[in-house]
């Protein structure tokens, strides 16, 4: 069983204590994904897995084997870089099995090996050519190939799309999602691109600063954040942030920004916020839910009016700016309903969605 366990990990660099202490437990066959902004730790965490990096502090095990001091070869992982770190002057074929052949594996097994491998990244035309003949998704896919034919434990990746343009990280975003799906093994896999970690991840790690920030499901982090630096990085575009006055409207609750705009707070959370009334909070709205306006329909939308100061056409959406306390906010919204720059707009907000944060401890409420 590939289950990966870290107790208590630290990693210290001189003086300077960079992993604070981390536990995080990766059940066997579990696609996770470590992300956060640069200087996290996310990529400092992998590399101890791998055995690349020393710990200072803690255990790692996979499978039942405590691995701190086992080398990085005899660790049964398989890691692929965001640089493919290919041998130039050798074939695909010659790269793929590279490692096999070090470990004497017989001929013919590394044949079967690196063309089922082949199959599976849909390369065996590829397998005669030189790495300068490959463009940069083929490429990527080799190094995917040559760890996928050790058949190892754990595959570890750390940023391995980060070279590829726009279109093609999409491409192979959906190629490494299938092949997790026919290669059972588990996998963890390093980004700081959250879209990345959102559409891969059967559990996303949020790391932020040396410490794990929150961890779930895609689900649970883009609906139930924790902390404002988990509502805000996770979701494209980022939540909206706005300085606010929780404030009692007769017999209900309601967000005041100033004397014209209030949004009245949705009875099923009164009782959590109450305690916090008269308090300054943020409030935080995704994109996606300020909207044109919409029939209310006896729901949670509350109407809303500004003037329009930048548009952005999307496509299929636009983005629309507007100014709260003069603080920038994005609202999605339908191509057809948006008014002209200058002109003021009815939007709907949807107040189920809302997030409300203390801004002492930056944790939602």
């Amino acid at each position: 069983m590939a289950r990966v366990v870290l107790s208590n990990i630290r990693k210290s660099f001189d003086n300077l204590e960079v992993v604070h202490g981390i536990d995080l437990d990766i059940a066997h066959n579990e696609f996770v994904v470590l992300v956060g902004p640069s200087g996290c730790g996310k990529s400092t965490t992998l590399r101890m897995i791998a055995g690349l990096e020393e710990i200072t502090g803690g255990d790692i095990y996979i499978g039942e084997r405590l691995i701190n001091d086992v080398p990085p070869k005899d660790r049964d992982i398989a890691m692929v870089f965001q640089n493919y770190a290919l041998y130039p002057h050798m074939s695909v074929f010659e790269n793929m099995s590279f490692g096999l052949r070090l470990r004497k594996t017989p001929k013919v097994e590394i044949k079967r090996r690196v063309e089922e491998a082949a199959d599976i990244l849909n390369i065996r035309e590829l397998l005669d050519r030189r790495p300068r003949q490959l463009s940069g998704g083929q490429r990527q896919r080799v190094a995917m190939g040559r760890a996928i034919v050790r058949h190892p434990q754990v595959f570890l990746f750390d940023e391995p799309l980060s070279n590829l343009d726009a279109k093609l990280r999409v491409a192979m975003r959906t190629e490494i999602k299938k092949i997790h799906q026919r290669v059972k093994t588990t996998i963890v896999y390093v980004t700081h691109d959250q879209v990345e970690a959102m559409t891969l991840a059967d559990r996303i790690v949020v790391m932020n600063d040396g410490n794990i920030e929150q961890q779930g499901t895609p689900h649970e982090m883009y609906e139930k954040p924790t902390t404002r630096f988990v509502a805000g990085f996770i979701g494209s575009p980022a939540m909206n942030f706005i300085s606010c006055q929780l404030v009692q409207n007769g017999g209900a609750l309601a967000i005041k920004f100033n004397d014209r705009q209030q949004l009245k707070v949705p009875s099923s959370r009164t009782e959590r916020y109450k305690p916090h009334v008269g308090k300054q909070m943020t409030f935080g709205i995704r994109p996606e839910h300020f909207t044109e306006k919409r029939p209310k329909d006896g729901g949670s939308l509350e109407d809303f009016k500004a003037t329009v100061e930048v548009v952005e056409p999307m496509g299929m959406d636009t983005m629309v700016y507007i100014s709260i306390n003069g603080e920038d906010i994005c609202a999605r919204s339908a191509p057809g309903a948006v008014k002209d720059v200058g002109q003021e707009m009815d939007f709907s907000i949807d107040m189920n969605k809302m997030q409300l944060i203390d801004p002492g401890t930056d944790k939602v409420l």
